[in-house]
């Protein structure tokens, strides 16, 4: 029975969560979204009972709350306004709905009051053309500015003009003589009931009326309010505003999000116009109206605010105004090198002076001079030139294009001048309007200005170059009049050092010139200059220098013309000490432009050169060459003698060298660091241009008869090699099984082959050969039908070639071709004769 209970209830839940699955996407219908993207803080005229809350003034909205709870059916209404909100989001065709929720009103409506608050990708091509314009427009970033809150603080002091109406509370303060306090609200008649004064009608009355009316009343029980006898009143009554009433607002006309709005009364219409998100792309900046029963009490021009920071027709609301946005009558763009480019609306009486102040005027580089204005007539389109003259009178009309382009980029008034001047660089044509006058302006020429032909570069009106040639003597002597310059003359001054071909004296070979990859071994050359002191400059000599023949050579100038054997150069040498002081005895020879200087490299300075010794030596490493004949014997002997372990018959001389290709460049740094480390012993693998050999030596003859034939003179940069004693031969080529196999004493050639498994059909046997460790070889000989085969010791490889393919003689391929057409034509008879069977 209990079982039977329990899933009768499990029926009934699943039920009820079945209702409810299917209830959801209804209940996400009416759910009030807690951001609309296109929500605006007001009502669209389609649902003018629904409120708005002022931007940024979360906190009166509970003071709203509680003037509705005062006030009879406020709760009617807003349930109304409710129901009207639900219905408009369930049509989900009104744009920019704010609900009036009161769980909404204490949030911040201030993101749900502009259109901008959209995000771009929502927006449809129309919307997205309609927000660029809307950018261009000069004032729309007032109202699209979240940072900016022109919501009044309600914690000011209490302004005296304010207009009290149902709603306000009021404090009233009697304090000194006598002392009381008040706390009133002011009814929905517009009365307010203060105790022994009764009903007291403030609405419509400001602050100060107040005060006095409350004077007048409480007078009448209360001493010393009122003074006498031309003394001050002893008590005083002082009246504030404690909680603000709300005052509904409509804004309409060509606004960014129209309809109805609550704001606080100590706002004003430009807060209101705030709220909606202010003019629209075809809205009026200039004539902001604000209606109050059906009167205009107020225009509002909102340039006056963004230009000078106030607007003299910014009134306080009052319940049930109309701000009415209007559409544009005049608005043009500017463009191009103005402050603040954009779209400006002007009033009819304003021209293209005031346009260009509201745009911050020009830009540094602007052309002032004219604008260019582009005009939409009724048919077509026209250009207009205005002069700068004409600004402040130009008439604009709407749908103009002002565009201020930039500055030339040229001068009106320069002259340069070039050369050999003090101060060379331009000048303005003003103060220098003669050639003369321009040179003092440089302050003068320089000592080695060549004035004989001054060449003035002119630009003519067609802007070809013209060259004038002066003789700037004959204008200071006055026997030519001076030469009036004109807008981009060039006037250049030549040198005479420019005139006369730079000297240079030289000098190559052994001299210690640290510079030599900047200057080439060149130095300018100065007057009376001495052989020695071209030394000095090029850092000394080296001491590999020849000092006893340094030459000199000097260019032929007056040689006969035409010669065969005419002398083209003179050669003068001398023996200069290494001392090139003023008091060693030198040459003191003077030296002349373009003398060429050759230190040679003395013929018996040579410098250290080695020899390396590797392997089983007593001790191994580079050795120096002592002699010129040093030969290997006494390199060896140097090096200890060889070990135990050494196998001299296995010594091989290691020889590189450097080859110079002539029909291709030689890069000398290459070579010589080539030529280094071939000295160093540390090249290592291949190197271009590096030729290597390994000369077979007989070390064993050399070492028992030192100086013989076999005795070879070692270079520098050769490497010895003497290997430890080997007991292996390879065994390599046409074999069975290629191999290596041990050394044993006794053992032939054939024996060698036989262990790695004998000859193949395409060994030929009479070409085998065998290479020996020191590098020397030898081959098979023949005698008569027998190969000899040669003496094989340790560490030696055996190398059997492989047969080559016969090649036919000439019989032998013309009988091969003979058999192969019999073949062919044979076959091609045989199949005429099946065809013609059949």
């Amino acid at each position: 029975m209990n079982r039977f209970k329990l899933a009768k209830s499990y029926k009934s839940i699943l039920l009820y969560l079945l209702c409810l699955f299917i209830s959801l996407p209804a209940l996400s219908q009416v759910i009030i979204p807690q951001s609309l993207p296109n929500a605006p803080t007001g009502t669209s005229p389609q649902s003018g009972n629904a409120t708005g809350t002022p931007r940024g003034n979360a906190g009166n909205t509970g003071n709203t709350g509680n003037t509705q709870g005062n006030q009879p059916g406020a709760n009617q209404q807003q349930q109304q306004q409710q129901g009207n909100q639900q219905n408009a989001d369930n049509q989900g065709n009104e744009k920019g709905k704010a609900p009036g929720d009161p769980k909404l009103q204490g949030q911040d409506q201030s993101e749900q009051s502009k259109i901008n608050d959209t995000t771009s990708a929502k927006l449809t091509p129309e919307d997205q053309e309609k927000e660029a314009l809307r950018q261009k427009i000069y004032g729309y970033a007032l109202f699209a500015d979240k940072n900016l809150d022109p919501i009044p603080d309600l914690q000011i002091a209490t302004p005296t003009n304010y207009i009290v109406g149902p709603g306000d509370e009021l404090k009233i303060f009697i304090y000194n003589y006598a002392e009381s306090t008040f706390e009133v609200d002011v009814t929905k008649d517009g009365f307010i009931s203060l105790p022994r004064v009764g009903n007291v009608y403030v609405a419509g009355r400001t602050i100060e009326e107040v005060r006095k009316i409350l004077i007048d009343k409480f007078s009448k029980f209360t001493p010393g309010l009122i003074g006498t006898g031309g003394e001050t009143a002893r008590t005083k009554l002082m009246v504030t505003l404690g909680d603000v009433r709300t005052v509904k607002v409509f804004v309409t006309g060509e606004v960014i999000n129209p309809g109805t709005y609550q704001v606080s009364s100590l706002s004003s219409a430009f807060n209101a116009l705030y709220q909606a998100g202010g003019p629209n792309e075809i809205g009026s900046f200039r004539d902001v109206r604000v209606v109050r029963q059906g009167k205009v009490v107020s225009h509002i021009d909102i340039y006056d605010y963004l230009v000078n920071g106030k607007i003299d027709g910014d009134i306080r609301v009052q319940d049930n105004d109309n701000v009415v946005v209007g559409y544009y009558l005049k608005r043009a763009e500017i463009a191009g090198m103005v402050k603040r480019p954009g779209i400006y609306e002007l009033k009819p009486e304003e021209k293209l002076g005031d346009m260009l102040r509201y745009s911050g005027g020009f830009n540094d580089k602007a052309y002032r001079a004219r604008l260019k204005v582009q005009r939409i007539t009724s048919k077509e389109r026209k250009i207009l030139d205005v002069a700068e003259a004409n600004y402040e009178s130009f008439e604009i009309v709407t749908g103009d294009s002002v565009n201020v382009e930039t500055v030339l980029d040229r001068f009106e008034n320069i002259v340069t001048v070039e050369g050999a001047v003090m101060r060379p660089g331009d000048y303005a044509l003003d103060n220098s309007p003669s050639l003369k006058q321009l040179i003092e302006n440089a302050q003068g020429l320089r000592e080695d200005a060549f004035v004989g032909r001054v060449s003035v570069l002119r630009t003519r009106q067609d802007l070809v170059l013209e060259s004038i040639s002066i003789n700037y003597t004959d204008i200071l002597n006055n026997v030519t009049p001076d030469l009036i310059l004109t807008r981009l003359d060039r006037v250049i001054i030549p040198s005479k050092f420019d005139m006369a071909e730079s000297a240079y004296v030289s000098v190559n070979g052994e001299v210690n010139n640290t510079k030599i990859g900047e200057n080439e071994g060149k130095f300018p050359y100065t007057v009376n200059m001495t052989l020695e002191d071209l030394l000095v400059q090029a850092g000394g000599l080296k001491e590999s220098a020849y000092t006893s023949e340094i030459e000199v050579i000097r260019r032929k100038r007056n040689s006969i013309a035409g010669a065969a054997n005419a002398q083209i150069s003179e050669v003068f040498k001398f023996d200069v000490d290494r001392d090139l002081s003023l008091n060693s005895k030198g040459s003191n020879f003077t030296l002349m432009p373009f003398d060429q200087v050759t230190v040679r490299k003395s013929p018996n300075y040579v410098e250290q050169q080695s020899v390396f010794v590797e392997g089983e030596v007593l001790i191994a490493g580079p050795y120096t060459i002592v002699n010129k004949n040093d030969k290997i014997s006494d390199v060896i002997k140097r090096a200890g003698g060889l070990t135990e372990l050494a196998y001299p018959e296995g010594a091989t001389l290691l020889r590189r060298t450097l080859v110079r290709e002539l029909d291709e460049p030689t890069d000398f740094d290459q070579a010589e660091q080539t030529e280094k480390s071939i000295k160093s012993g540390t090249i290592i693998g291949d190197v271009p241009n590096v030729k290597e050999e390994s000369i077979g030596i007989k070390l064993k003859n050399i070492l028992k008869s030192p100086g013989s034939f076999e005795d070879l003179i070692v270079q520098e940069g050769d490497i010895i090699r003497i290997p430890k004693r080997l007991e292996t031969v390879q065994v390599n080529g046409a074999v069975l099984y290629p191999t290596t196999v041990k050394y044993g004493k006794g053992m032939a050639f054939s024996d060698y082959i036989s262990q790695s498994g004998g000859f193949t059909v395409q060994s030929l046997r009479k070409s085998s050969y065998i290479k020996y460790p020191n590098g020397n070889v030898d081959r098979t000989r023949r005698f008569l039908f027998f190969n000899v085969y040669p003496k094989v010791e340790p560490g030696s490889e055996i190398f059997v070639p492989v047969r080559a393919a016969p090649v036919l003689n000439t019989q032998q391929a013309i009988a091969t071709a003979t058999g192969l057409l019999s073949s062919v034509m044979g076959l091609i008879v045989t199949v005429l004769a099946f065809r013609s069977i059949r």
